[in-house]
């Protein structure tokens, strides 16, 4: 039986999506009767967190891995802040799996996996093998469900059901604000639900118009199946919006999404609204909201590029990977 260690962290400032990659990882790997293991922090993702409960993943603090891997055969690391780690791991007997997206978490490692939509040159560094590209993509099984929920789907809403999500971060209160202010002034009816921590102003609703706000939860992927926009950070919620065929606008709040953000907008699977910090929304929801073809147009486009089956063909290399020794 394969031992597997997941090591990730999460934060207000760093987000969820570690989390939540890792958290895909472990449902693949427990369906093939591994033994997983977590070690991090889970602040600010409690509803992926309890994910990690149910699949009977044992959740540790933050460990030091080289001396950690003796136990287990493979350890993937999602993380940003921890460094060169290949030499103490493999000293240890376990292989190393390294998430990266770009120059960001970047470190030598035996399986090297870059999901972004445009994996950027790495420097040969050693490792053994390199997955890049969106097909490996670790996707959670909600999110996969939400997938087949949303193709069956035969009608949109009316009005438009509009969902705001910019992670798992708690320090976008302000760029909430500035979205729920853009959508109101379109003018067109909708009925818009943003998930943020904290309370955000929110502002007087024009006719036709609805705005609640809800905290993350467990519920995102069924919230997104029944979304006719969704307006959303370009970080691993995006990667989850194209699974589900969501079409979507943009926002890039942190510099480690620009290229994910550029390469979205340049593949035609989301139209961005631009930085946190120079929003220019109005526009562009203006024409999501007016046009249900716009809105078809790239949900389609999105839901071709992540079929769901990444974490499963990391999983494979990996095993691959253990089993040479």
């Amino acid at each position: 039986m394969t031992r597997l260690l997941l090591r990730a962290d999460s934060s207000a400032t760093i987000g969820a999506g570690h989390i939540a990659r890792v958290v895909a990882f472990a449902e693949e790997a427990v369906r093939r009767e591994w033994t997983v293991e977590f070690s991090g922090h889970t602040e600010n993702a409690g509803w992926l967190a309890s994910r990690l409960d149910e699949l009977g993943v044992r959740r540790l603090p933050p460990v030091e891995l080289g001396s950690a891997a003796r136990k287990f055969d493979a350890v993937l690391v999602d993380h940003y802040g921890i460094g060169e780690v290949r030499d103490e791991v493999r000293a240890a007997g376990a292989v190393l799996v390294s998430m990266e997206d770009g120059t960001f978490g970047r470190r030598a490692a035996d399986v090297v996996v870059d999901c972004g939509f445009a994996p950027a040159p790495r420097p040969d560094d050693g490792s053994t093998t390199v997955l890049s590209g969106p097909k490996y993509a670790p996707v959670r099984g909600v999110v996969r469900a939400a997938r087949e929920k949303r193709a069956a789907r035969e009608t949109e809403h009316t009005p438009p059901r509009v969902l705001v999500v910019l992670g798992g971060g708690g320090v976008w209160v302000d760029a909430v604000e500035s979205l729920l202010v853009a959508l109101r002034d379109t003018g067109l009816p909708f009925s818009a639900e943003a998930l943020v921590r904290g309370e955000p102003s929110v502002p007087e609703a024009g006719p036709g118009q609805e705005f609640r706000l809800s905290p993350p939860g467990t519920n995102l992927p069924e919230l997104l199946a029944e979304t006719d926009l969704a307006i959303s950070a370009a970080g691993v919620t995006l990667l989850e919006l194209c699974c589900i065929g969501v079409p979507t606008a943009l926002v890039q709040l942190v510099d480690n999404q620009a290229t994910g953000y550029r390469a979205a907008l340049d593949l035609g699977l989301a139209t961005g609204i631009g930085t946190v910090d120079g929003l220019d929304a109005n526009e562009v929801l203006t024409g999501l909201l007016g046009s249900a073809a716009k809105r078809a147009e790239l949900a389609a486009a999105a839901s071709t590029v992540i079929d769901g089956r990444g974490a499963a063909r990391v999983l494979d290399a990996v095993r691959s990977e253990t089993d040479a020794g």
